[in-house]
């Protein structure tokens, strides 16, 4: 009987079967280094601009155009720009992307696995050759569905990123807003202000002419004073909220203030008071369907999923384990054989890990309890707080009426003699001081429809399509 060469037998055995080696290899994925560089990444962030084709290219796909230069620019545009630029946004879709190849993990099956393990034995007088060649296979074999249950619980998961994502998408909304009206608040308490500085100066001009006369004390001179320094002081504190209204709009935005310095913007979204957001079935829509509580509840889902993949558990997997070797002993036999082998549950049934899913279901049930109820007073201290603000704000526009008329009527009684300029100086400074009592009125109603619009998510104030457009991948400075 020949001796055969087991060198050789090997080379042409590993040579047979490298493509299934190359083949398992070729879709390997390969590490590419992504570096971050913060001075890069800084100068990426001061180069951003509302006037940059990229975010013009955005805004047009999303159907609206970009205002041009001298033009001003609304809250739609600016939402959007924000969509755009905001670096929180970024890191919500960062994360969703993140659960989303998770969904990949949980699908994978488990690969199988090969040993070869040469053996060498010179021990047996006669033998031809002393080499031994076993190979066998290790072939795993999920059981009672936990890889149906593992892709549940990622799927679950993933979409309580994308529900994460979506409140992010309205807490920039939110905050844009805010930092707009801010700036909408400085810029209109200077102009009164400014008003009203002069009509103070004009009663300060006449008191010193009648004081000089004797017609009035020293006292009531020195309180025409201090009232015109306060004005005074309060227009020149207004000058730093105008700086600081810019620098939150530039933050909410996501761009640097520079990129603001040209830049003109409407306020007429300010001018309305709607009343579609307090309607009983939004309030309902609301609480069925906001952010955080579509969020909650999948986490509950996915927790509910982990339970089943634990108690899945308590079944063993399969393990089928073909092997064949080559026995140069008896001149190159081949033996094969079957190996099948499973775990024996007889030290735990997974009991553990069990109870803790079981406690984790709890724990994510009660936590969806505490944000409908957070999302319950929310709503209604919006709305409560709305509707007195509205109530304050007729109030005040109910007393600017009576004051308008009034300076109407002391300006005619001036020029028919009967009574001074200083009265109608007077009548002026008061009016004043009730017109920014108004704005007051008005900034607190649209603090209040802000807080909530933000608390009832409601497509009557966000449309599908601006949220769509939020969770495309924008403007970022990461790798």
């Amino acid at each position: 009987m020949p001796i055969v060469n087991f060198k050789s037998r090997a080379i042409r055995f590993v040579a047979a079967h490298a493509w299934v080696l190359a083949l398992a290899l070729s879709g390997c994925a390969h590490f590419q280094p992504r570096p971050i560089s913060p001075a890069r990444s800084l100068a990426a962030y001061e180069d951003r601009s509302l006037l940059r084709p990229d975010l013009e290219a955005f805004l047009a796909a999303n159907h609206v155009a970009t205002p041009a230069p001298g033009r001003r620019w609304d809250l739609k545009a600016l939402t959007l720009a924000a969509f755009y630029y905001q670096p929180s946004l970024a890191y919500a879709r960062a994360q969703l992307w993140a659960a989303q190849a998770a969904r990949i993990t949980a699908a994978e099956r488990p690969n199988p696995s090969l040993s070869i393990s040469p053996a060498h034995d010179s021990g047996i007088p006669g033998a031809p050759n002393p080499w031994i060649v076993p190979l066998s296979m290790d072939w795993p074999i999920e059981t009672a569905g936990r890889r149906g249950d593992r892709m549940a619980v990622a799927r679950h998961l993933s979409a309580a990123a994308h529900w994460d994502l979506i409140g992010t998408v309205w807490e920039v909304r939110n905050r844009l807003r805010a930092a707009l009206l801010a700036r909408y608040a400085a810029h209109r308490s200077e102009v009164l202000l400014v008003r009203q500085e002069a009509a103070q100066r004009t009663v300060l001009k006449l008191l010193e002419g009648q004081f000089k006369a004797g017609g009035v004390s020293g006292y009531e001179l020195t309180q025409a004073r201090i009232t015109l320094d306060r004005t005074m002081l309060a227009r020149q504190a207004q000058e730093g909220q105008i700086r600081e209204a810019r620098i939150a709009l530039a933050g909410a935005l996501g761009v640097p203030v520079r990129a603001l310095r040209s830049v003109r913007f409407s306020f007429a979204d300010f001018s309305d008071f709607p009343q579609n957001l307090t309607r009983p079935e939004v309030r309902r829509d609301a609480l069925l369907g906001r952010s955080d509580v579509r969020a909650a509840l999948e986490r509950y889902a996915a927790s509910q999923a982990a339970l089943k993949l634990q108690i899945a558990r308590q079944w063993p997997n399969i393990h089928l384990g073909p092997g064949y070797a080559w026995n140069a002993q008896l001149a190159g036999d081949s033996e094969w054989q079957l190996g099948l082998s499973v775990t024996l549950p007889v030290l735990n049934h997974n009991q553990g890990p069990i109870a803790e899913a079981r406690a984790r279901r709890r724990a994510v049930a009660a936590r969806f309890i505490a944000v409908q109820a957070d999302a319950v007073g929310q709503i209604d201290r919006a709305l409560s707080a709305y509707y007195s603000a509205l109530a304050r704000m007729q109030t005040a526009n109910a007393l600017l009426g009576n004051l308008r008329r009034e300076l109407t009527a002391t300006r005619e009684q001036v020029r028919a003699g009967e009574r001074q300029p200083l009265d109608l100086a007077n009548a002026k400074v008061t009016f004043y001081a009730a017109v920014q009592s108004r704005l007051a009125a008005d900034l607190s109603a649209q603090q209040a429809l802000g807080a909530l619009e933000d608390a009832v998510q409601s497509p009557l104030t966000l449309s599908p399509s601006a949220v769509r457009s939020a969770e495309s991948e924008s403007a970022s400075t990461l790798p």
